[in-house]
């Protein structure tokens, strides 16, 4: 996908793995990798993608609008093509900014990430005492009610 192209959300994906974009993205190709660490790459990726459009209209709107440029050239259809695209994509970027934002806030902070949860296994060791009385065969049923 976009690995060389920077994007907008790349110092908050490093503040959150603690690793810079590139070193992210070797990690996320071994095995053992956090699948939201792939996850947060890939909408990375698309965010970068879409940046890079988002971009590319821009400057060529601003080419086609120079003042050096000769006034007959000028076409509403293709500025308002231009204004169409531009709205697409600057929506697909917001929502990959959002969607990347909400991911990175419920990650746990990085010094946490890679030590796996333990939970201690306790055990109850008691010995009953032998019951005085042998259980009746009606030991715990319902008693019936008196008329």
């Amino acid at each position: 996908m976009s690995r060389n192209k920077a994007s907008t959300m790349d110092t908050d994906l490093q503040k959150v793995f603690g690793n810079p974009v590139p070193e992210l993205y070797e990690a996320a190709s071994g095995t053992d990798a956090p699948r939201a660490l792939a996850r947060a790459l890939e909408l990375r990726s698309f965010l970068a993608l879409t940046e890079e459009q988002v971009a590319r209209v821009r400057d060529r709107v601003h080419g086609d609008m120079d003042p050096e440029r000769d006034m007959g050239e000028l076409s509403a259809d293709t500025l308002r093509f231009d204004a169409q695209w531009l709205e697409a994509a600057l929506e697909a970027r917001d929502g990959y900014r959002v969607a990347l934002g909400a991911l990175l806030r419920t990650m746990p902070p990085p010094d946490r990430q890679a030590r796996p949860v333990r939970t201690a296994q306790l055990r109850a060791t008691a010995t009953l005492r032998p019951s005085a009385a042998p259980a009746t065969q009606r030991a715990g049923a319902a008693r019936s009610r008196r008329p």
